[in-house]
């Protein structure tokens, strides 16, 4: 028998299968009580697996990188999903065409609202240039947003960080604000979680209805194009 009670943690925790493993047996286990619950607000998958796995990695003292060997192959797959959506953007093709000039307009206000507003209050909280930089680009992927915090010399791990927490907030509010300011339409609930929350409020958004969902994808999409444009020239104006 060997001598260190713990040595069969210690090969399995080096195993990328037992971190893919954890992933998606928490992520299943989350989303069952999020099913169960009717898709509460707070009982959002991705909120709970994330704090849950990120415990665990602390009581077991396992690195993020060790982690990452095994969940590498769920962060694969976004690519994929992220293709997927196409499918039903080309099913809702009339609908969208139909809304264009509103979805540009929410699209522009959008887009500006949610980077001046981070701006404004970091600003005025007195955070370094370098943290507002890093918080402008929230409300998009982190690919696009970490990629536009490099190119500002901002802090990119600061970024990612925003993004998620945005999206989790964005998807945990998005029904119930919603709800309570009275608007119904699904196009015009989808754009503005996509806007907000980029891909974790599309998801959500696609759980309440097809064409929410497909609206949200098209807002993330845009709005990562026009937040490209836009923090760079938030950069440059607060240089001044």
């Amino acid at each position: 028998m060997s001598e260190n009670p713990f040595s069969l943690w210690v090969y399995l925790s080096q195993s990328p299968l037992l971190w893919l493993t954890v992933t998606l047996l928490t992520y299943a286990v989350a989303d069952a009580v999020s099913l169960a619950t009717h898709r509460h607000a707070l009982a959002n998958p991705v909120f709970h697996s994330m704090w849950i796995i990120g415990a665990f990695l602390l009581l077991t003292g396992t690195s993020y990188t060790t982690y990452f060997e095994g969940a590498q192959f769920v962060h694969f797959l976004l690519g994929p999903a992220t293709v997927a959506l196409a499918v039903p953007l080309y099913e809702n093709r009339k609908a969208a065409l139909a809304a264009i000039l509103p979805m540009l307009a929410a699209l522009a206000v959008g887009s500006a609202t949610a980077i001046g507003s981070v701006v404004l209050l970091a600003e005025a909280a007195g955070l370094p240039r370098t943290v507002v930089l890093s918080l402008a680009p929230k409300s998009v992927t982190a690919a696009v947003a970490m990629g536009i915090s490099e190119s500002l010399h901002a802090d990119p791990s600061l970024t990612a960080v925003a993004v998620i927490l945005t999206g989790i907030m964005g998807a945990m509010i998005v029904t119930p604000l919603m709800n309570r300011l009275g608007t119904r339409d699904l196009r015009a609930r989808g754009f503005a979680v996509g806007i907000a929350a980029h891909g974790i409020g599309t998801a959500r958004a696609f759980q309440v209805d097809a064409v929410a969902g497909v609206f949200a994808s098209i807002a993330m999409s845009l709005n990562a194009l026009v937040t490209s444009l836009l923090v760079p020239l938030a950069a440059t104006l607060l240089a001044r």
